[in-house]
């Protein structure tokens, strides 16, 4: 099979197409031929050396958001031959303390499909059938691809974390990046209503297409959309992963009692805010951690109900490389695909 190979940690030129043999699935595996892989930034990052998870190993096959067709499996795995699946790139032990406490997602023993083993810029990948979810139908599977790490983590922050409920208000910043797009659609889908924040009118076009009305584009006065969408109460839940740069924003939108959902560092570690602000408004401030195995299964079936995976380029999987630095670029509007 054709595989995109690091040997090496820098530019595109650590990246070789090579031939490899074809894995042969384990009793619980499945092998899975990638009808499309989603790129993430730790692709880049770890490419270039930046980041460097635990267990990577050279040489290194990435992409960790991957959809396609059962192409073999194992006696025990209970997903059959042909069927159009999603892969969970996180692959708890199952048998550390976390895992039994139905926190996976913190297990100490995480394995990552495409960041700790070899990942879906090949024709095939191999993965544990549990990590395999039932695409439906109706979802085409190069828009399967764009779902499993972003879709996953909007849902564990914004539903299982944050409790964001029918009739409630969520604000997210960076809305047009990966997360934001999944998380405003998953509001939309619980009942909720939505404001945004974009840094760009052609952002703001693209929140729009997934039915977004309440949006602040750069440097738009987002406590005044905010007071005028909730009459002045504030908002029920945040999202935040960009850190200080929306950090006091964040907490002067929430209503009285309202949650505070991080899950990210994007703009620096450390902020401050008033002790005595949040206690007496009765603010929650919550670490959203890693997803869970559940989300992944509650998130496809949101998706599923009408989602839009919005597509910011699709290359074959010689351009690999090329792919992943317009990701790096940051100018683009939704996921960015290889296809082998």
């Amino acid at each position: 099979m054709r595989a995109m190979v690091q040997t090496g940690f820098g530019g595109p030129e650590v990246l070789s197409l090579v031939d490899r043999p074809q894995p042969v699935p384990g009793p619980a595996e499945v092998l899975v031929r990638v009808a499309a892989c989603g790129l993430n930034q730790l692709d880049v990052l770890q490419r270039r050396g930046v980041v460097r998870l635990p267990g990577l190993e050279l040489p290194h096959v990435a992409g960790m958001d991957v959809a396609g067709v059962v192409e073999a499996s194992g006696e025990e795995s209970p997903v059959p031959v042909g069927a159009r699946v999603l892969l969970d790139p996180s692959v708890p032990c199952g048998a550390c303390p976390l895992c039994h406490e139905g926190r996976g997602g913190h297990c100490p023993n995480l394995r990552i499909v495409g960041a700790t083993v070899d990942g879906g810029l090949a024709e095939y990948v191999l993965a544990p059938a549990s990590a395999a979810h039932l695409v439906p139908d109706a979802v085409d599977l190069a828009d399967a691809a764009c779902l499993p790490t972003p879709w996953a983590t909007a849902y564990s922050a914004v539903v299982r974390v944050g409790r964001l409920r029918a009739g409630e208000t969520l604000l997210v910043h960076a809305a047009a990046g990966s997360v934001g797009l999944a998380a405003v659609q998953i509001a939309q889908r619980v009942g909720a209503r939505v404001i945004a924040t974009v840094g760009s009118p052609e952002k703001a076009a693209a929140l729009s297409e997934v039915g977004v009305e309440h949006v602040a584009t750069g440097t738009g006065d987002v406590a005044a959309l905010v007071a005028e969408v909730t009459e002045g109460r504030g908002v029920d839940v945040v999202l935040e992963y960009l850190g200080p740069a929306t950090w006091a924003t964040s907490m002067a939108a929430l209503r009285v009692g309202g949650r505070l959902v991080f899950l990210g560092n994007t703009t620096g570690d450390e902020v401050t805010f008033s002790l005595s602000d949040a206690f007496h408004r009765g603010l929650e401030l919550l670490g959203a951690g890693g997803y869970q195995p559940s989300d992944m299964a509650a998130a496809l079936q949101l998706f599923a109900d009408g989602g839009a995976a919005l597509v910011a380029g699709t290359f074959p999987l010689e351009d690999a490389g090329v792919a992943q630095d317009l990701l790096c670029e940051r100018s683009t509007v939704g996921r960015v695909l290889v296809v082998p």
